[in-house]
């Protein structure tokens, strides 16, 4: 699983310095930080709608693919900011034993 989101970002990292005019994700780079945040705030919003949808539906097709973009623009997002899915799968792997209430207590005291 984890090969996908690794080979997405290399793809992502790669797209960062191309030309905006024929990469949807240059062209996001090139808007700045802003913008991505926006894309990722409004897909955010669609899988919230998608899952709502799917709760009354029972059908997930449109949850899947909400998530889908959502996961994406995180994953530019966090190009931008220098970090890659590896540094996300290595702080769930951090918490993979603790409880969540621990976790969350934890993030408390910090």
């Amino acid at each position: 699983m984890s090969d996908v989101l690794s080979r997405l970002a290399e793809v992502l990292e790669a797209r960062k310095s191309a030309d905006p005019e024929s990469s949807y994700v240059a062209s996001l780079h090139a808007r700045g930080l802003n913008k991505i945040l926006e894309k990722v705030g409004e897909e955010c919003t669609e899988t919230l709608i998608a899952a709502k949808d799917a709760e009354h539906s029972g059908v997930t097709d449109e949850l899947i693919s909400e998530t889908a973009d959502l996961w994406f623009h995180c994953m530019v997002m966090l190009s931008n900011l220098g970090a890659g899915p590896e540094d996300v799968m290595d702080e769930l792997a951090r918490r993979f034993d603790l409880s969540g209430l621990e976790e969350k207590a934890s993030r408390a005291q910090k």
